[in-house]
């Protein structure tokens, strides 16, 4: 212990005496500033500090003792350093560790302290300074650009208005400071637009916006920092137009498409009634279907009259005054039609034309019922006195100028004369019946029926009855035998003028003028003859509210509603729809107009609704083809034509239609490749003869009136050929042209027959292809078992051609050659001796008798047959070798003679009894020289 303590208190005094030697040398500590501010830039490292870091030590120049060794750094864990730059001076750098981020850390306080070097080298006896404080501020580097808050910016506005401000839209910036990170601007893109946008991002409109001329815009806008930099990627801001609130239907298409076949369509199902709240109490809605344009003044069938009549169950016996020009009806060949929409026959008059019916046609006696129904379209008359326009008019062909019936108008009124004839007391009677309608002068088309129950009248204009309004009485027209003229168009004058013409001309179109003696029409088949096959309808009738009243027109194309509850109405606006039944229906467009009245509460009317106006556009349907088809050849006997019944020549027939395949086709079809099968109506077929017309003297083509009972069907048939029509199915067509029978009872010079079958639908509008038949007739001989040797010409006999129709016995003996006659002699004298042989031996051999009359000769009483009589000659066999070879030359000679001898043969079967006497004479005098030639002369066809 003692020896160790020595040393260490040794130490303790060496080390006590050393620091009191550096106090001595180390006086002072070093000095600084108290505060220091300074400034980095972002993503840099050096710090520019104000005032500069320096350090000053009052021990100077005294080494170590007046050096600065170090700065120190203390708290925040700041990412700086201060580094000693002069250790004699005392001046230092304070820098960044790494690299500072203003958008992390704007600005770092810490504290600085200065360190000297002590009093030696061992840096023994350092002094420090005072603690400074440090702010140090980071500078932004504008980095980063401006971002819209919002990817999309919406906004409305109401049509008509100037806004201070539509709305605002905002982008920021990441960076740090308030120059690069506020933003100082706003700019529009888009350019060509009304609208602006100020420096805080408020965008508002320039000018007046309209919802009619755009209802949506679509802008781009920008955006700038303070620093000038611009948005990376700009900003769409939509900006709606809503329409000042007007009264009005919204929600509803100006065009609706219709394809045909697909029944009720709905016109507005999305429609809707805006009233802007206003307090409304009733509300009437008005839809009306505006066709006139189409047809006869709205989409009807465009059969003929007689087949519109047929449909219809109209009595039969109307006379169509107005028929399609031919050569049967030539009298309206020269006036004007206008047919040229889907087969509706519509005849023109512009005050020029007339036309004479033709006698023939005139029914001869009215009676005291008839009926005259005529489609008419007419306008008002021209000029401030308007004369008479006559349709229809009976009056006196030559002499005088009486009116027995006429129809005329006469300003605006309709005005029907009927004069009827002296019977039995000289009276007034009720001559002349005046309507007055707006329908006469409305140029649309009507439908009009009189029905005349004399002396009741009554007129029916599209199925509506409307009594004449004045009646005026004449005197009876007197009885005479001058002729009268029945004119269309106008009225015929032949008497009390110089020159006969027409007069009271007629303006105006008309069409299916017809007139039925003896029977009225019914108010049910005037409905039927007048009815339009389209319309406005309703669906589901049952889910209407039961506020809602409606009431359809009689030709459905106005609908008028009514109610007091909104929603109710509109409900039952979107139930409002287009029909069209017909299978082939007029393509183009029907016209739709809706009015609307608000009435509110204590007002009549409060709120002005703007009417509606749209189109329906009925798409062209797909066209059937109809195909006829079958055995386009025939060959018959020609008993088969003599027959009672005759022959069908169109019993294998077929009538087809398909269509085009097609997406959305309407009907009910069978599928086939390429095409689709459909079926539908006809209204006629004609079976035309094609050549030579038929001669009715021994030849007919018919049907049996009982193949047309329970179908829509009739017949007329002529010299011409046959006619079918009604408008029924293909089916029924089929059946009845297969019961069309022809027949002709004298064939024997007929060879062949041609007809050709044509098939329409809708008058017209599609027919069928043209399907030809030839019939050819065969003439079969008769059976013949043997040879007859006898009826053989020799090689040297000189041929006979004999005419067909044999006129007496005697030429055809006279004009037998000599030879001929030796060859006669000579059979018959073998005959005799056969006969008389054959008698003997019946006589003398009992029990051989029957087999020795077959070989031998006939029984007188046997039936002598002439279409199978044989007699064989044996004496002859000796020249029929040679004679063979002539009478195969001959044969073709002989045919015709055959033929007729056919014809003869057949129709002498029914007088075998006078046969019998006359057989054996006969052979005699010709020899047979025509084996089936019939000699009786009561059947020789001449």
């Amino acid at each position: 212990m003692k020896m160790l303590g020595v040393p260490f208190a040794l130490v303790w005094v060496v080390f006590g005496l050393s620091c009191i030697l550096a106090g001595k040398v180390n006086k002072h500590k070093p000095w600084i500033e108290t505060s220091y501010h300074g400034v980095i830039t972002e993503n840099m490292d050096t710090v520019l500090l104000d005032p500069p870091l320096v350090a000053l030590d009052k021990d100077a120049p005294v080494p170590y003792a007046g050096e600065i060794c170090a700065f120190m750094i203390h708290g925040q864990e700041a990412p700086f350093e201060a580094v000693v730059l002069n250790k004699t001076s005392g001046e230092g750098v304070l820098r960044a560790k790494g690299l500072v981020d203003c958008e992390t850390q704007k600005e770092y306080t810490f504290v600085i302290q200065a360190y000297d070097c002590g009093a030696g080298a061992n840096g023994v006896s350092w002094k420090k300074s005072h603690k400074a404080v440090v702010h140090i501020q980071v500078d932004d580097v504008n980095e980063f650009s401006p971002v819209f808050r919002e990817a999309v910016y919406h906004a409305a506005v109401t049509e008509g208005k100037i806004y201070d401000s539509i709305l605002q839209v905002e982008a920021w910036d990441q960076d740090c400071s308030p120059q690069y990170s506020q933003i100082c601007n706003y700019d529009i893109v888009t350019s060509d637009t009304p609208f602006a946008i100020d420096r805080n991002g408020n965008i508002r409109n320039t000018e007046r916006l309209s919802y009619d001329k755009q209802l949506r815009y679509k802008i781009m806008v920008t955006a700038f920092d303070c620093g000038q930099k611009r948005a990376t990627e700009s900003v769409a801001v939509h900006i709606d137009v809503k329409p000042v609130c007007k009264p009005g239907w919204q929600g509803w298409n100006k065009r609706m498409d219709y394809e045909p076949g697909t029944g009720s369509k709905q016109l507005f199902p999305k429609m809707h009634l805006e009233t802007c709240d206003g307090p409304l109490s009733a509300v009437r809605a008005m839809v009306e279907l505006q066709t006139s344009h189409i047809g006869k003044g709205c989409d009807r069938e465009t059969y003929s009259e007689k087949s519109l009549q047929k449909l219809c169950g109209a009595a039969s016996g109307s006379t169509d005054l107005l028929p399609a020009p031919s050569a049967s009806t030539n009298w309206t060949a020269s006036l004007l039609t206008d047919s040229g929409r889907d087969s509706d026959l519509i005849f023109r008059f512009d005050g020029r034309q007339a036309s004479n019916v033709p006698e023939r046609v005139v029914p001869q006696n009215l009676t005291d019922q008839f009926t005259i129904a005529t489609w008419m379209k007419h306008g008002p008359s021209p000029g401030l006195r308007a004369e008479k326009e006559t349709l229809l008019c009976n009056s006196d062909k030559t002499e005088m100028n009486r009116h027995h019936y006429s129809l005329y108008v006469h300003n605006c009124r309709l005005v029907f004369l009927l004069r009827r004839d002296f019977t039995q007391v000289d009276t007034f009677r009720p001559a002349e019946f005046h309507w007055k309608l707006e329908q006469i002068c409305d140029k649309e088309w009507h439908y009009y029926v009189i029905n005349v129950e004399f002396p009741a009248v009554i007129l029916f204009v599209d199925g509506v009855t409307y009594e004449p309004y004045l009646v005026t009485d004449d005197w009876p027209i007197h009885p005479s035998s001058i002729d009268t003229q029945l004119t269309v168009g106008a009225c015929w004058q032949g008497g009390e003028v110089s020159n006969p013409r027409f007069t009271q001309y007629f303006r105006g179109s008309l069409s299916g003028l017809t007139i039925r003696p003896g029977k009225i029409e019914t108010q049910k088949v005037i409905s039927c003859l007048q009815a339009c096959k389209e319309g406005l309808d309703i669906n589901s009738l049952e889910s209407l509210g039961k506020d809602i009243k409606f009431h359809f027109n009689p030709a459905q194309s106005v609908l008028v509603m009514e109610g007091e509850d909104l929603e109710s109405v509109n409900t039952a606006m979107a139930k409002v729809s287009y029909i069209n039944s017909r299978q082939f229906p007029t393509a183009g467009l029907r016209r739709l107009h809706i009015t609307t009245t608000v009435q509110c509460f204590g007002e009549d009317i409060c709120i002005s609704i703007p009417d509606i106006k749209a189109v329906v556009i009925v798409l062209p349907p797909s066209e059937p083809w109809i195909t006829i088809a079958g055995s386009d050849r025939l060959v018959k006997p020609s008993a088969d034509l003599r027959g009672a019944m005759g022959m069908a020549p169109f019993k294998e027939l077929r009538i087809t239609s398909t269509v085009t395949k097609s997406d959305g086709v309407p009907f009910s079809a069978v599928h086939r490749p390429g095409v689709l099968e459909v079926m539908h109506n006809l209204d006629y077929c004609d079976v035309l003869v094609i050549g030579e017309e038929l001669n009715p003297e021994h030849e007919s083509l018919e049907i049996h009136h009982s193949s047309l009972i329970g179908k829509h069907l009739d017949a007329t048939n002529s010299t011409s050929g046959i006619s079918i029509y009604g408008v029924d199915s293909m089916a029924h067509y089929e059946e009845a042209l297969r019961q069309v029978r022809y027949r002709n009872w004298r064939p024997a010079t007929l060879t062949n027959r041609r007809f050709r079958l044509t098939c329409s639908e809708l008058n017209g509008r599609y027919t069928s292809n043209e399907f030809n038949l030839e019939i050819s007739v065969l003439h079969n001989s008769a059976p013949v078992e043997h040879v007859n040797h006898m009826a053989v010409q020799s090689q040297y006999m000189r041929p006979v051609h004999h005419p067909l129709m044999v006129h007496t016995l005697n030429s055809h003996i006279s004009g037998t050659p000599p030879a001929a006659t030796v060859v006669i002699v000579i059979c018959i004298a073998a005959l005799v001796v056969i006969v008389v042989l054959g008698i003997y031996r019946l006589h003398s051999t009992h029990q051989d008798g029957s087999k020795r009359e077959e070989d031998g000769a006939k029984d007188p009483k046997m039936d002598w047959d002439n279409s199978t009589l044989t007699i064989t000659v044996n004496p002859m066999e000796a020249v029929e070798e040679v004679v063979r070879d002539e009478e195969e030359e001959d044969d073709e000679e002989e045919e015709d003679d055959e033929q007729a001898g056919d014809m003869s043969a057949e129709s002498g079967d029914s007088d075998e009894t006078e046969e019998e006497e006359e057989d054996e004479r006969e052979v005699k005098k010709e020899g047979k020289q025509k084996s089936k030639l019939e000699w009786h002369s009561s059947s020789i066809t001449y």
